[in-house]
């Protein structure tokens, strides 16, 4: 609840200019369906999701402000030949939205998809999805996986190349004891964070939650929506430039009704 609360606190900075958005956050969750992931594992992740979105401290970060919602997506990917669209654009209003999208998770049927891990193509996947999403005031990729990239194209290329665009991207790393992926020992948790952190994760303050296999998928996701999900204060936004002020005024911020994120 402090997360969600020291939220609500930046929102009375930024309150004034929330009439002139659309949305402030297209957000994009790619999850893992590659062969590392089993059967109950799969179930994990797709229940993990609903209820992490479902979680009240979520929901209050969430629907903060009415004026300026979220909208999400979310997809399962594989090799570079496999990504599937569980949930297209949806902008997420009040608890009801929420809750359609989650029996949607519940009641998903795995469809058959290649074992390779093709997270390269999975990051080419989510920029286009972000290219025809909502107008927000930030773009995120949220990709969820338990391995290393396999297949191509290859991950750190894109980044290099600038074919990742302005979408931020953050990871969520599942840490399990299937073998060919990472272990739970501190040493293969360090490991394959340290390959998310430098070949996968993009853009301003992004971060790689973990968790601990899939049966803490959950509060992991749970953990890296609330991140994901506060609004930076506005005079930290690229492009913005406050009016002057006098120096006895309140120094209250808001974004101008032509701002346009440029990161």
């Amino acid at each position: 609840m402090r997360v969600a609360l020291a939220f609500l606190s930046v929102l009375l900075l930024v309150a004034p200019g929330l009439a002139n958005a659309a949305c402030r956050l297209a957000l994009v969750l790619a999850l893992d369906v590659s062969g590392s992931v089993d059967s109950a594992e799969y179930v994990q992740q797709m229940h993990g999701v609903a209820e992490a979105l479902s979680d009240p401290e979520v929901q209050a970060v969430l629907f903060a402000t009415p004026d300026a919602p979220v909208s999400i997506a979310i997809f399962e990917w594989s090799a570079s030949s496999y990504q599937q669209i569980v949930v297209d654009w949806t902008t997420l209003n009040g608890p009801s939205d929420v809750a359609v999208i989650a029996e949607r998770l519940v009641n998903w049927q795995r469809a058959p998809a290649p074992e390779a891990t093709g997270l390269g193509a999975a990051l080419q996947f989510a920029n286009t999805m972000v290219a025809r999403a909502p107008a927000c005031w930030d773009q995120t990729l949220d990709i969820s996986a338990d391995g290393k990239n396999n297949d191509w194209p290859l991950p750190y290329r894109l980044r290099e190349n600038g074919q990742l665009g302005d979408m931020n991207v953050n990871a969520l790393v599942i840490a399990t004891d299937f073998a060919g992926t990472v272990d739970r020992t501190p040493n293969g948790v360090a490991e394959l964070t340290a390959y998310f952190k430098a070949r996968i994760i993009h853009g301003p303050d992004a971060f790689v939650e973990v968790a601990q296999g899939y049966a803490a998928y959950a509060d992991a996701m749970k953990r890296k929506l609330l991140r994901e999900l506060a609004t930076r204060p506005v005079g930290m936004v690229p492009g913005w430039t406050p009016a002057p002020q006098k120096p006895s005024a309140t120094r209250a911020r808001t974004i101008p009704a032509n701002f346009t994120p440029n990161r």
